[in-house]
């Protein structure tokens, strides 16, 4: 039975890359699970594959079910969320479920799971140097880089629900950190 990983950070802070260039650890048996969403496929994607693509009324009834692990509405008619049976499915087959989730999605889904999953925060190291990350991709107007780092001031609020924490000052450095810990949660004995 797989175990279940939770990592979450603000944007900017690498939680991305440090993903990255942990899943492919094969000791690690990690997988990526497939998230449920009510927007439209785009070209090339495939049901099952990239996402579960359902209508609304499917969408809340499985809510309603409580058949969601985590879920969020983006917005009116948008919603995203994580099937508990898609976790299920995959810590039934031997390997161990990363999830790459918001802040209180993450709250939540460690609340159901318990000690079968580790939550796990990056940090940035300060957020003067989440800002300057931010307005180095070059990705986003300066309006969406104060929202991003608004929004991050409030999700850092809740870091003391995760139960390991790692500052991403050096790349290099906090994939080794990640990676430690969650050799240490998926592998105690080695």
């Amino acid at each position: 039975m797989g175990k279940l990983i939770i990592i979450s950070a603000p944007s900017g802070t690498g939680k991305s890359t440090i993903i990255s260039r942990i899943i492919d650890d094969e000791r690690l048996k990690l997988a990526f699970s497939v998230s449920a969403t009510t927007r439209s496929p785009r070209d090339g994607e495939v049901n099952g594959v990239n996402y579960y693509f359902m209508t609304v009324d499917e969408f809340e009834q499985r809510v309603k079910n409580d058949e969601f692990a985590e879920y969020q509405q983006v917005y009116e008619g948008r919603y995203y969320g994580t099937l508990k049976c898609e976790i299920e499915r995959i810590m039934d087959s031997g390997r161990n479920v990363v999830l790459d989730i918001d802040v209180l999605g993450g709250i939540n889904v460690k609340k159901i799971y318990g000690d079968r999953a580790l939550a796990l925060y990056i940090l940035p190291p300060s957020m003067q140097a989440l800002r300057e990350r931010l307005e180095h991709r070059g990705t986003d107007s300066s309006e969406e880089i104060e929202k991003r780092v608004a929004k991050a001031e409030f999700e850092l609020g809740y870091v003391d629900a995760y139960d390991k924490r790692v500052v991403n000052d050096v790349l290099d450095v906090a994939v080794e950190q990640v990676r430690d810990i969650v050799t240490d949660f998926v592998l105690p004995c080695e």
